[in-house]
Parts: structure tokens; sequence; C-alpha cells
């Protein structure tokens, strides 16, 4: 029987790479709209919520 290996750590795989997508400036722009669009309808919901800093839980 050929114990030698029996407890030898498996070596480490190698991390994928991440994928990159490139997109036009218009749909850049849109996108940026709408986050700025959704933190200042955050900022207003949040505004008039009672709390400490009145501060969204993210």
């Amino acid at each position: 029987m050929d114990d030698t290996n029996q407890f030898k750590k498996k070596p480490r795989q190698a991390t994928p790479k991440g994928k990159r997508v490139a997109i036009s400036p218009e749909a850049k722009a849109a996108y940026e709209e709408q986050m700025r669009a959704r933190d200042e309808r955050e900022r207003t919901y949040t505004r008039h919520l009672p709390g400490p800093d009145n501060k969204p839980n993210r």
C-alpha cells in the first residue's frame, strides 16, 4: 500500500481572473445618472427618518 501521499496538502488552484466589460460612453453616462438619482432619492427619503445620523444601511 502506498501511503506516502495520503496526508499531503493539495496544491492551491489559481484564482480565476475577473471579467472586464466594455460599455459605450452613453451607457456609462446613463448608469451614472441612474446612480445619482438613486442616491438623491435615498438622501431625501432618509432625511425625514428618525435616527442618529440618518444614514442608509449599506
